[in-house]
């Protein structure tokens, strides 16, 4: 710090007023901590000793933050040298516009308690994990590894000089150390950094990692520990993480990822998944396994049944018990015979009689007069501008401004003489003065709220000073903007020089008070609209009159007002009552106050100011800064009113305030708290008491009375109580009632609360404008408890909740806009602010700019508290404070707070005056715009209201007799067949279809130059091609080869390793002459070799190949350098370029003994993250070929194109098998050449004409993403897509309607038919299942009720219904296939309406998965199963797909009704949580939607929480917006609770080459923390 070594209390008076200032602006967050030190720097640089230029190169470490809160520094570690004055000053001032009124003692000890009570049950939170980057706002110190925080004191403080020292030393050399460090050290470091737990011994330091110790890293990932649950770390002792040396489990050794996946992650097993992600889980496991709340009443929720929002009443809620509550009535309003007729009068008087008696002091920003102006001058200067307003603006034929015309009163707080004359020029020209707020940019926070009242009022006049019109902003050419939301505007200046004297004979026009409106304030409700109240001209008058009465006002006395002048008690004290008394009011502006804090104590001294108006605020900072002011008298006030002093939490003020200046003359019965309402105007105000005599009396009431809105003393316990002082008597000639908050407005008991209504002449009449309202708000009439009206009386609501005490005082306990209801109780939110404040230390946080409110989430409403953090505050203190104020909220209020958020400094939108805008910072919450820094999200202790988790019903199989004929249980069994597969005719075609390679042999003889394949680059020129006797020729050189050098034995395996191309087809065909079992398998990533190769390495391993066929480029990549880096490259079996082959031929061409034999293998990864190789016989293959070629009508003259991966599935057959066999011409398109030229699918497409298309959800997702703009170009360039009849998506998940609709809607322009996009569906068991044709009727859509899903059950709903799902048909069924849709648990059949796993009997089935260790049951569980009743005889296939059958209206080929298949996901990917069954794919669904920065998001779970990955496309500062949204969505839309969101940049969701989500390797990545997320938020 720049005062090192200064001492503060030596230094001169003005220099230490200035740091005292500089340390308010910092408190306020009107200053950055930046700007704070150099101001400070530079005020202190000449008092500064000069220090010894060697301490300079190293940074003065101070200790970490979170060991200061230890009382005892240790030597070692001294703290920052300051003076005991300069530590008083920073105690004191923390202050901020609404904050000391929230200060109290007893609160502090309560809220002390109750985080000692949680301390007690050892609650251990896991703490957020951040990027490094996102660090933006943090000292040096934070960037240190982490692991530090958890040693001693001295310790940390020594390591941390150590550790930086080194650090610059190493920086010197290396540039990129720091990086690589805090990477490891985030990734190794002990769960004990990175985690809070509150009062436990702190543990030893892990030893510090070398930047070499990598390899420690990856084995602390796998630590092995002895239990079988996850490990919980939360209270570890030293010698767990003493030594680096880690045995690691023998299951690990050796292994690649793919294979230990199943073995290594399922912590259900017993094997332990150890790394700082799931120690954290097992933390939030922890901390939510502790008895939550009592949850609402439970219920069973089925599909019917709404979730019921009422709550069934808890039977020892306290009950009102006394008797209705009597009208209480004010005293007589007396009448004094010289009162003016109207409040104009008034000033006519004193400014004909009272010329120079003084109405208005001002002062400058140092607190000094500024001007006075007197009673003459006030009326001589009214009336120049009522008569300006009349006559001079405009012609008069046609004048500005009418009688009763509404002007808006544009005038900064500092310059009260302007505003005084505008007002009072406004009521003489009887034009309506609207006093608004100074703009200060276009997009104010409330702007457009206050154009909604300038708009209801009708207001297109402003008046202003020269000096505010100048500081508007202007647009470019000189204009003031148009504000967002306001109507156009003519603005007038109002400065003297301007206005124009009246001629002799012009005299205003002064009525008696009348009904007619006088002005108009405005008022922001609760939902942020900003409303204009109109106070009639009678009512102001009454008003005045009224508050003379109650505070004793006299003639020439002197009053000192600290508030805002424009609206509430600042105008009816300051402007309106002081004129009717000739009152001297001398007005201290809110500026001067921030620069000097006892500035209006000064001028009660100085001026013996008899009244003072003031806000607890004020108070607070007077007793901040009294420590200089020796010789302050404040016996003068006879009434020192504050204005809030209706908060509940001004009493602590009051008391405070009292204590101090008691020895300065100030009596105990002149502080008169009031309660006032924009509505009502003054509702009650405490008359100054007689001297000596008693003080009234305070309640001390229980906050959880309160919550159920009755009134009981507390007595039992302490920590939970409100004390509230009383706010005088209702006004005189008023009348007031207390009725019930909401519903009809009926009395409420004697010991009840409810909201204060007022009838009375002095109140506020309407909302200008606004009929509806107002007949809600002014014109209550209160009924019994039999309902009946108790009079004709209007009464006005004045939002104060409250209740009459003894003697008829009155007593307010909160206010409407601030009442949360949560769970049928009430909260203020002003009792949870000051609970926040009361948890110490406030280091984290400004005190006056926290902001409460509630969001309405899944049937209840959620409390949100947002505040904003201080720049210098660590991670590691803001979560220790969130944390404690979730306790210490719970102990208190017994409630759950939903979100906690902290913004950077200044960022939370301010109202005028500096406070915080509620209503925007609530909607900027809703629309993710807020920007935290931090966040702790609780929806797992707060939402009480969930479903009861369903139990599943044990499921009896039922005897045969269930089956009548196809009914199952009366419904009709849900099964679909394709067409009939027919029976070959010809000998000929016989031989070609048994085998493909003897249909290649057959075709190069009968029609050798038929061109089979046309293979294109990216420019969409043909680079190769195959006629039947090219593709035959270059197969037999490559059986040659193999045959000879190749050393192999018939059945033997070998890989093909190919870009996807003809190479890879005449490989197959190569290997089948040769009798060889060919493998394909995906290149690795020349560019991202560590991630691909493990893949290649291990098909290799598990197929136990004996060759690898491959191209020389890849070859070389096999043995390359970077290669060897992630697998063993001298182990790989024989490798054979295929590239430059001698001109030899076979021998002879190997023919299979039988069919059955085995043709190749199909190797893919499953979503699941499951490498299964599947055998396809020679059988199969022919059938399914035959099965498509029936399907798609393909014969020799027809082109097909095709943009898929040729590596596994439908994608590899249609490449590689369908044209050899069906003679058509298969145009190739590897998807890769897309990402060079996007458009060439489709140029092809139009190029060619092609009919049929084949591609993949990847390649339409890149269409549509990266032409969806360009279409009008495509169409210029003459693409046309109207010859595409069937464009099919190969796929093994539920159809994107989405994606599919969005493509055929942004071709639709170049010709697309919208018929022609549909969805294929194979799976492992069986490639090709269903799959659009030419004959079928189109693809169907239903729409799904989500709920009955979750049930297993298919509800069909109407299009747009609430929780409704669209689903797409997959294709037509292909002829020889039949499909059965089968309960998973029991294996029967099931109906047509249910959901369950899609089984399928077909010729073209593979025969069995090929593994290693031959697993047979899973072999016979997949792919031989029969069902458990109903057909026992058939051998079916289990495709591990949910779907279901319906039976449609329309007609198949053969002229019966068509049966739709619809899939709806796979088995091994649905979540099952709370006993019900959730696809991924919906929550994501959701979950994109949140937010428009999420561009992607997976779903998986983990130990049961729900965690949800979400990718952020936007900038990092809105990673944290997510979180909260995330949360709402998936509570709301999927009656789920998250338990942690983690956010990661855009392509980190792994997805697989047909564009699935391999949720489950996501899931890895994540436990083993290595995605480098940007934030991850364990929801408590």
């Amino acid at each position: 710090m720049a005062d090192r070594g200064v001492d503060l209390s030596a230094l001169p008076k003005e220099v230490r007023d200035q740091l005292a200032e500089l340390d308010l602006e910092l408190s306020e967050g009107d200053i950055t901590q930046k700007g704070y030190e150099k101001k400070r720097a530079k005020l202190l640089a000449s008092y500064i000793p000069q220090l010894p230029k060697a301490d300079l190169s190293l940074p003065d470490v101070q200790p970490s933050p979170s060991h200061s809160a230890n009382p005892s520094p240790s030597p070692e570690a001294p703290g920052p040298s300051t003076s005991s004055a300069s530590r008083h000053h920073r105690a004191h001032r923390s202050g901020g516009a609404r904050d000391e009124r929230y200060r109290s003692d007893i609160h502090t000890e309560a809220v002390q308690a109750a985080l000692a009570k949680h301390r007690e049950e050892k609650m251990a939170l896991p703490m957020p994990t951040k990027r490094r980057s996102y660090f933006v706002q943090s000292p040096i110190d934070n960037c240190t590894p982490p692991d530090t925080s958890s040693a001693s004191e001295d310790e940390g403080s020594l390591r941390r000089k150590a550790a930086l020292s080194a650090m610059l030393a190493q920086t010197l050399q290396s540039p990129d150390y720091w990086i690589n460090r805090s990477v490891q050290s985030s990734s190794t470091s002990s769960s004990a950094s990175s985690t809070l737990s509150h009062g436990e011994p702190k543990t030893q330091p892990q030893p510090q990692l070398q930047p070499g110790a990598s390899v420690l890293a990856d084995v602390l990932a796998h630590t092995r520990i002895e239990n079988s649950v996850p490990p919980d770390v939360t209270s570890s002792t030293p010698q767990e993480r003493g030594g680096s040396r880690v045995d690691l489990p023998p299951a690990i050794r050796g292994m690649s990822r793919g294979q230990s996946r199943s073995s290594m992650l399922d912590t259900a097993d017993g094997v332990p998944v150890s790394s700082r992600v799931s120690t954290k889980i097992q933390q939030l496991l922890n901390t939510l396994k502790r008895p939550k709340r009592p949850p609402l009443s439970e219920f069973f929720l089925d599909d019917s049944e709404e979730i019921v929002e009422v709550p069934r009443p808890d039977p020892n809620t306290p009950k009102p018990e006394g008797r209705q509550i009597i009208p209480v009535k004010g005293e007589p309003l007396g009448v004094v015979s010289n009162w003016p007729p109207a409040l104009q009068a008034a000033l006519a008087r004193w400014g004909a009689t009272q010329a120079k008696s003084p109405a208005l002091t001002a002062l400058d920003i140092t607190g000094k007069p500024l001007y006075t102006l007197t009673y003459g001058k006030l009326w001589s200067r009214s009336l120049k501008l009522a008569y300006t307003l009349l006559n001079k603006l405009g012609t008069k034929t046609e004048p500005v401004l009418q009688t009763g015309d509404r002007v808006a009163l544009v005038y900064p707080n500092s310059d009260p003489g302007m505003f005084w004359v505008a007002f009072y020029g406004c009521l003489l020209a009887e034009v309506i003065p609207v006093p608004i707020e100074v703009p200060l940019s276009r997009q104010d926070a409330g702007s457009q709220q206050i154009g909604f009242l300038l708009g209801s009022c009708g207001v297109s006049l402003a008046l202003t000073s020269e000096v505010c019109l100048k500081g508007l902003p202007k647009t470019p050419n000189g204009e003031i903007v148009q504000f967002k939301g306001w109507p156009r505007m003519k603005w007038v200046v109002t400065d003297t020089k301007y206005l124009t004297k009246p001629s002799k004979d012009w005299q205003p026009h002064i009525p008696t008070a009348n009904t007619d409106t006088a002005y108009i304030e405005y008022k922001a409700s609760k939902e942020g609209t900003v409303m204009g109240v109109a106070v009639s001209k009678i009512a102001m008058l009454t008003h005045c009159q009224a508050l003379t009465q109650a505070c004793n006002y006299c003639e020439g006395e002197t009053l000192v007002n600290v508030l805002d002048c424009k609206k509430d008690m600042g105008l009816w004290h300051g402007v309106l009552t002081s004129v009717m008394n000739r009152i001297h009011t001398i007005t201290v502006p809110y500026a001067v106050m921030k620069a000097c804090p006892m500035s209006w104590v000064q001028r009660v001294h100085i001026h013996k100011a008899r009244v003072a108006l003031v806000k607890c605020r004020d108070l607070h900072w007077a007793m901040m800064a009294h420590k200089d002011q020796k010789d302050i008298n404040l016996s003068s006030i006879r009434m020192l009113i504050v204005a809030d002093g209706a908060n509940p939490w001004s009493v602590s003020s009051c008391d405070a305030f009292l204590n101090v200046f008691q020895s300065h003359g100030l009596r105990p019965e002149v502080i008169c708290p009031c309660a006032t309402s924009p509505e009502a105007l003054t509702v009650a105000i405490r008359r100054p008491g007689a001297r000596g005599a008693p003080l009234p009396a305070r309640a001390i009431l229980s906050m959880g009375g309160l919550s159920h809105g009755v009134i009981r003393v507390n007595t039992e316990d302490k920590n939970s109580a409100l004390t509230v002082q009383d706010v005088g008597h209702i006004m005189p000639g008023a009348l007031m009632c207390i009725v019930k908050p909401d519903g009809s407005p009926q009395l409420c008991k004697t010991d009840e609360i409810g909201e204060i209504v007022i009838n009375s002449r002095a109140g506020g009449t309407m909302y200008y404008g606004l009929p509806g309202v107002t007949k809600n708000t002014f014109e209550v009439i209160p009924v019994n408890q039999a309902g009946a009206p108790i009079g004709e009386i209007p009464f006005a609501r004045t939002g104060l909740l409250g209740f009459v005490g003894p003697g008829s005082l009155v007593f307010v306990v909160g206010k409407i806009e601030g009442l949360l209801m949560v769970s049928g109780r009430r909260h203020n939110a002003d009792d949870l602010v000051a609970t926040a404040l009361a948890v110490e230390p406030v280091k984290t946080v400004y005190r006056g700019r926290i902001a409460v409110f509630s969001v309405t989430v899944f049937y209840d409403e959620r409390i949100v508290i947002v505040a904003e953090q201080r720049p210098d505050a660590s991670e590691e203190d803001s979560f220790q404070w969130m944390s404690r104020v979730l306790q210490a909220i719970d102990g208190i209020h017994q409630v759950g707070l939903y979100c906690l958020a902290l913004v950077p400094a200044n960022t939370l939108p301010k109202t005028p005056l500096g406070g915080i805008h509620i209503c925007e910072t609530k909607q900027s919450f809703l629309d993710g715009n807020l920007h935290p820094c931090n966040i702790l999200m609780c929806p797992h202790t707060c939402v009480t209201n969930m479903p009861k988790p369903r139990q599943k019903q044990p499921v009896d199989v039922g005897p045969a007799s269930m089956l009548v004929g196809n009914l199952v249980a009366g419904k009709r069994i849900a099964q679909a067949t394709g067409r009939e597969l027919g029976v070959v005719e010809d000998q000929d075609l016989t031989r070609k279809h048994q085998f493909l390679s003897e249909a290649l042999q057959w075709r190069a003889q009968v029609d050798p130059d038929h061109v089979l394949y046309v293979l294109l680059n990216s420019k969409g020129v043909p680079v190769c091609t195959a006629t039947c006797a090219q593709l035959h020729k270059r197969a037999e050189k490559i059986t040659a080869t193999l045959l000879e050098r190749g050393g192999l034995n018939t059945g033997d395996n070998v890989v093909l390793l190919y870009p996807p191309g003809i190479d890879l087809i005449a490989a197959f065909y190569g290997c089948l002459y040769a009798g060889v079992i060919p493998v394909t398998v995906r290149p690795p990533h020349p560019q991202n070799l560590s991630a691909t190769l493990p893949t290649v390495r291990m098909i290799i391993d598990v197929s136990k190949a004996a060759c690898i066929l491959t191209t020389q480029p890849l070859m070389r990549i096999l043995r390359s350098r970077e290669a060897a880096a992630s697998v063993n490259v001298k182990t790989w079996p024989t490798i054979i370029d295929t590239d430059d082959l001698p001109r030899k031929r076979p021998p002879h061409l190997y023919k299979p003994p039988t069919a059955e034999m085995l043709a190749y293998l199909d190797f893919s990864v499953s979503t699941t993250g499951m490498l299964t190789g599947v055998k396809m016989s020679h059988a199969a293959i022919s059938t399914l070929c035959r099965s498509i070629k029936l399907q798609c009508e393909l014969y020799s003259s027809r082109q097909i194109a095709i943009c898929l991966d040729p590596y596994c599935g439908l994608g590899f057959v249609l490449w590689c098998l369908s044209s050899v066999y069906s003679g058509h011409q298969s145009i190739l398109i590897p998807p890769l050449e897309l990402e060079t030229s996007l458009p060439v699918w489709l140029s092809t497409l139009s190029q060619f004409k092609i009919r049929d298309t084949f591609c993949s959800y990847s390649v339409m997702e890149l269409c549509t993403k990266g032409l969806g703009t360009q279409t009008e170009v495509l169409k210029a360039r003459g693409l046309n897509l109207s010859c595409v009849r069937s464009c099919v998506v190969v796929a093994e998940e539920r159809p994107r309607l989405a994606l599919s609709q969005s493509f055929s809607k942004l071709f639709k322009d170049l010709g697309l038919s919208p018929r022609a996009v549909s969805t294929a569906f194979g799976s492992r068991v069986n490639l090709a299942i269903g799959l659009q044709g030419t004959s079928g009727p189109d693809p169907s859509t239903v729409y799904v009720d989500m709920k009955s899903l979750r049930h297993d059950r298919v509800r069909l709903v109407e299009k747009g219904a609430p929780q409704s799902l669209p689903l797409m048909e997959s294709g037509t069924i292909l002829p020889g296939v039949r499909v059965i849709i089968v309960n998973p648990e029991t294996r029967g059949p099931l109906g047509d309406s249910h959901l369950g796993e899609i089984w399928v009997n077909s010729p073209h089935s593979a025969s069995g998965y090929y593994t290693i260790y031959g697993e047979e049951s899973l072999q016979a569980d997949h792919f031989n199963t029969k069902l458990s009743f109903g057909d026992p005889q058939t051998l079916w296939s289990r495709t591990g797909y949910l779907g279901f059958i319906k039976r449609t209206e329309l007609l198949d080929a053969s002229g019966d009704r068509h049966d739709a298949l619809f899939v709806v996901g796979s088995l091994d990917e649905t979540l099952e949580l709370r006993g019900l069954r959730y696809h991924p794919i919906d929550i994501e669904t959701s979950v994109s939607r949140a937010h428009r920065s999420i561009a992607e998001s997976a779903v998986f779970t983990w130990t049961n929480l729900l965690v949800v990955v979400a990718e952020l496309s936007g900038s990092e500062q809105e990673a944290l917006d997510l979180v909260p949204l995330v949360t709402n969505v998936v509570l709301e839309e999927h009656h789920l609770i998250v338990g942690v969101v983690v956010i990661v940049d855009p392509g980190v969701i792994p997805i697989n080459s047909r564009g699935e989500k391999q949720r489950m390797h996501l899931r890895d990545s994540f436990l083993a923390d290595q995605l480098d997320p940007i934030y991850v938020a364990y929801n408590m």
